[in-house]
Formats: structure tokens, C-alpha cells, sequence
């Protein structure tokens, strides 16, 4: 479903994304961990067509990112780190404001809204302004707008980033129930939101992948944690000791 190969992102001088190869399987929930300026948002914008690559393909669905952005486009939602809401519409309005945007046809529009109001637990706040809703519902009201659409790939970068410990839950509930209908990637830091939800990791780090395997095959001898460190010690300095310590 996804595929991306060799693929490169240059700021000037800075590569923060280095000749990186990896791929999801159509429903797979795959995991895209690693530390703070690893790549990993870098990454997740260019598969969604909000920044070009350098150099390198991505294809969703068969669909070049770079060639057919029009038809990836349709195929994918897209929840970034600090969600895209104005926050003077109420709940109801912005999303038939992005059902719009999305060019879901005007007969199938209110079902669209309907749906998303439902599956994202928004039925409550439908009439509040975006901008009254605490912390959590505003995540929601964002899952909400990535599944508009109903795309057949989902990208959540820092899904539960500053929520409360209820609030975390109930968003990972969520995307456990979106899960299986379509394929995740979820690029997060969190370890157990990935032990939790993925089958499939990918760690990367200072811009190149270091690891690609599924989490039953990572986790077999060692915790996801230790797996983790493991990986990232090889360039952060991390003494190999402390990566391979039993929790």
C-alpha cells in the first residue's frame, strides 16, 4: 500500500532524511518510531504531499506522490502533530468546511460529516466552536478531518502528543478501532503506543532507517524499549550496556 524508496530530504547543508527505504502492507498498522529530529516528521509530510522530497519515490496505492499527487491525495488521511483547525468554526461547520475541500460531493456530505462525527465520539460537541473544546477533543475533531474522506491510508504523527492520560486512551481506542479497514502509520516517540498498536516498526534515526521488522520479530529476546535503544545507541552515544539492561 505504501512504498517508499531511497528517499532523501535536503535543507541547505542539513540532510534530515537519508536514502530511506520501507513499506506498510494494505491494513497494516506500522510504527515509525524514533528520538526528537530522527526525521520522523520530515518523513510523514512528504508521503502526504505537504513537502518534497530531494530525491527518491513514495507510492501509495501504486500512485507516485511526486507524479499522481492528485490521486495519493484522495487516498490519504493526514493528522500532523498540531491538527489544521480553525478554531472560530464550531465542529460541524469545519468539517463540512473540509468535506468541501476534499470535493466530496454535495448529496453525500452531511452522511460524510455523520460518520466521522460518530466513529471520532463527536456527537456531543457537534454545535461547539472548535476553539472552546479541551485538548482531547480538538485531537478528535482532528482524527475527524483525516477521515473525512474515507481514506484507505491513515498518517497520525504524534497522535496523543500533550493529552492527559484518559484523553490517551481514549485516542488510542480510536485508532485501534480505525485500525484493520485501512493502513496506519503512526510516527510517534512513545514506546508502549507502539507496542500497543503496531505490527510492523520502523526506527529511524539522525535521518537514516535503522531498523524495519515486525514487533513480535523485534520483541522476541528483548523489550521494544531495549530494542530501541539498541538501535539508536549505535550513533547517540548511548552506552551499549544500558541498551541491553533488563527492564
Amino acid at each position: 500500500m505504501i512504498e517508499v524508496r531511497n528517499l532523501t530530504k535536503r535543507y541547505g547543508d542539513l540532510i534530515a532524511v537519508r536514502d530511506i527505504s520501507f513499506s506498510a502492507g494494505p491494513g497494516q498498522v506500522l510504527g515509525f518510531l524514533g528520538p526528537n529530529g530522527a526525521g520522523k516528521t520530515t518523513t510523514m509530510r512528504i508521503i502526504t504531499g505537504f513537502m518534497p522530497a530531494t530525491s527518491g519515490t513514495v507510492k501509495v496505492a501504486g500512485y507516485d506522490i511526486f507524479d499522481d499527487s492528485y490521486e495519493v491525495r484522495k487516498r490519504i488521511g493526514y493528522l500532523p502533530e498540531n491538527p489544521p483547525l480553525y478554531t472560530d468554526m464550531t465542529v460541524t461547520t469545519y468539517l463540512r468546511f473540509v468535506g468541501r475541500i476534499r470535493g466530496i460531493a454535495k448529496a453525500e456530505l452531511n452522511d460524510s460529516v455523520d460518520k466521522v462525527l460518530h466513529t471520532c465520539g463527536l456527537a456531543e460537541v457537534t454545535s461547539r466552536v472548535v476553539g472552546h473544546l479541551s485538548k482531547g477533543f480538538r485531537q478528535r475533531v482532528g482524527l475527524a478531518q483525516a477521515l473525512i474522506h474515507n481514506p484507505s491510508v491513515l498518517v497520525l504523527d504524534e497522535p496523543t502528543i500533550g493529552l492527559d492520560p484518559r484523553q490517551i486512551i481514549d485516542i488510542r481506542t480510536l485508532i485501534r478501532k480505525l485500525a484493520g479497514d485501512r493502513t496506519v502509520i503512526l510516527s510517534t516517540h512513545i514506546l508502549p503506543e507502539v507496542a500497543q498498536l503496531c505490527e510492523k516498526v520502523v526506527i529511524i534515526n539522525e535521518g537514516y532507517i535503522a531498523v524495519e521488522d515486525t514487533l513480535a520479530n523485534l520483541t522476541q529476546d528483548a523489550s521494544l524499549e531495549q530494542v530501541f535503544l539498541r538501535y539508536i545507541a549505535k550513533d547517540t552515544g548511548i552506552p551499549a550496556a544500558a541498551a541491553e539492561a533488563p527492564q
